[in-house]
């Protein structure tokens, strides 16, 4: 039985009491929760690593992405990229590769992970058929799917699948008066193939078989947002709402087939219509988890769009997000080297934080209060103990070290907190 099918009967299992006690709520509210689709644990029952819990009253998780592509491919980067993000705290972590030998890096990384892995199975697909036949339109469904298969059989636990993007939907893209049409590497993918083959999309078409996989290896499905916007001019447009209805009525298909399931959100979205894009989901897909990449809060903050993005994720998670892809500094730009993963993961483990406080996650408050009292003793290794990037904040107090060690060097003697003190203690 899949994890829903266990949960809706009652049955509380070793992995679902990991993942309550590490949250810090009840197994029975847990399972609960997995049995309505308002929760998944995303592992597969081959992939021998710690159940990720994702969903409601849970702490807002952070994905990496990583992976190579044609222009650039060192299996040795990626691999010191997984261990960079996992050092700083991603939960999980997707192969989005299209470059080189993609299913001996996805094992390699399979092997190496202590963490979730999600990939894009579409992208293997199409690199084989262009590969083959020099064109993504004469890929067929059945290489779709056997890709999806071989990625469940080598143990990933989640997959990003597009279905939502149907011939319904292209022709409500070909009416709306959108600046990027469709920004979304798997979405645009299957979006060509469509048109060429004048058919529809086999994700959408042949959803039961995918059902049946996603059954057999208790691997969760991530229903990708194939229309997401690409800009803020775009964002909540009526092609994104088509979509998001079409997933809608999939999870309620994948939750009583027992699958899990998982609704991928917005790319760029103003900030004012952040709140509304979390509740939208929330209500179509019925509480269904939400995956977002950012979301971004603007269209002009290249080289710093891991800002853009921290900024949209803490709004998106308070709202009630649960997951946040997150972006790094070289979104737009190029493949993101390593230090672009480490500073992607920890603007967005800052924004999942401040998600966690405004939605009082058992524990979040905690970590803050006790970097407070750290900060009144002036107490500099808990401070840098509590902090997201130990590392740096050692390295940025050594630079310009103060004349008073237990001080530091923009106040110095004048130090607000030594004043106060200083002046509270006098009789």
């Amino acid at each position: 039985m899949t994890r829903i099918e266990l949960a809706k009967k009652g049955i509380v299992t070793e992995e679902m009491a990991a993942v309550a006690a590490n949250e810090g709520i009840s197994r029975e509210k847990l399972a609960a929760d997995i049995a309505e689709g308002a929760t998944v644990i995303t592992r597969n029952k081959i992939h021998d690593i710690t159940p990720l819990g994702i969903g409601k009253g849970l702490r807002t998780k952070i994905n990496a992405n990583i992976g190579t592509s044609k222009d650039r491919i060192s299996y040795d980067d990626e691999i010191k990229k997984l261990e960079v993000l996992v050092r700083y705290g991603a939960d999980a972590v997707m192969d989005l590769s299209t470059g080189g030998a993609i299913r001996d890096l996805r094992n390699t990384l399979m092997k190496k992970s202590s963490v979730s892995v999600g990939t894009v199975p579409i992208y293997e697909a199409v690199v084989k058929t262009a590969e083959r036949h020099g064109q993504i339109a004469r890929m067929s469904p059945d290489d779709l799917f056997e890709v999806i298969e071989d990625h469940a059989k080598d143990g990933v636990d989640f997959v990003t699948v597009h279905c939502g993007v149907t011939r319904k939907a292209i022709e409500r893209l070909r009416e709306d008066s959108r600046i990027l049409d469709v920004v979304s590497r798997g979405g645009a993918f299957l979006l060509e193939w469509m048109i060429y083959n004048d058919s529809e999309n086999p994700l959408y078409e042949h959803y039961d078989r995918l059902l049946g996989l996603a059954k057999k290896y208790d691997l969760t499905l991530s229903l990708g947002d194939g229309f997401r916007p690409g800009c803020i001019a775009d964002a909540t447009d009526r092609s994104q709402l088509e979509e998001l209805v079409t997933l809608g009525e999939l999870r309620d298909a994948a939750v009583a087939e027992g699958v899990q399931v998982i609704i991928e959100g917005p790319g760029h979205v103003p900030l004012n219509q952040v709140e509304l894009n979390i509740k939208m989901q929330k209500e179509i897909c019925k509480g269904a988890p939400f995956y977002v990449l950012g979301p971004l809060v603007t269209d002009i903050a290249m080289g710093y769009d891991h800002i853009a993005a921290a900024i949209g994720g803490a709004i998106a998670g308070a709202a009630g997000a649960d997951f946040l892809c997150y972006v790094t500094p070289s979104e737009h730009i190029r493949l993101p080297n390593i230090e672009d993963v480490r500073e992607g993961v920890i603007a967005s483990r800052i924004a999942a934080h401040a998600a966690d406080i405004a939605k009082g996650i058992p524990g979040a408050i905690e970590q803050d209060k006790k970097m407070a009292h750290c900060r009144k003793k002036l107490d500099w290794e808990g401070q840098i103990s509590l902090s997201f990037d130990p590392d740096r904040v050692r390295e940025r107090r050594g630079e310009t070290p103060p004349t008073v060690n237990e001080v530091c060097s923009m106040c110095g003697e004048f130090c607000a907190i030594k004043t106060v003190e200083r002046a509270l203690q006098k009789k």
